[in-house]
C-alpha cells in the first residue's frame, strides 16, 4: 500500500475529500517523525510501537577499492508490531510463540524469505 492508497482509504472511510484525508495522513506521519526526533516512543495500542535504535559507529569497506571507511553511528527507526496485529496476521497462533516466518533463531525479528534454510517446517 502506498501513501496515496492510504489517503484514498481514509477519504472513503471518513467521508472526507482526498485533500482533507491527505492532511490527516500527513499530520499523523509528521507527528510520528517529530516524536521520534524528540526521542519519544510512539505506542499505538493494538497496532504496535515506533522507537529509535542507535547504531554504533563502525568500520566498513569501500566495495570498489577495498579500503577501510569509518561509518558514523546513527539513529534508525524501529517498528515492533503489537500483540493484536500479530494475532490478526497469524490467526490460531498461541500466545508467546513465534511465527516460523520470523523465527531466525538469532533473537532478531527479521523475516526469513520463503524457502530459507533457517525456516522452521510446519
Amino acid at each position: 500500500m502506498t501513501k496515496a492508497d492510504l489517503v484514498e482509504k481514509v477519504a472513503e472511510h471518513a467521508s472526507l475529500s482526498k485533500a482533507e484525508a491527505e492532511v490527516v495522513v500527513n499530520t499523523v506521519l509528521e507527528s510520528i517523525v517529530r516524536s521520534l526526533r524528540g526521542g519519544d516512543k510512539i505506542e499505538l495500542r493494538g497496532f504496535g510501537s515506533f522507537r529509535l535504535r542507535m547504531r554504533r559507529p563502525r568500520q566498513g569497506r569501500n566495495p570498489k577499492t577495498g579500503t577501510k571507511v569509518d561509518v558514523p553511528g546513527k539513529a534508525v527507526p524501529y517498528f515492533k508490531p503489537g500483540k493484536e496485529l500479530r494475532e490478526m496476521l497469524n490467526p490460531g497462533e498461541q500466545a508467546g510463540g513465534s511465527s516460523p516466518a520470523t523465527a531466525t533463531g538469532d533473537g532478531s525479528d527479521r523475516a526469513l524469505p520463503p524457502g530459507d534454510p533457517g525456516e522452521v517446517e510446519s
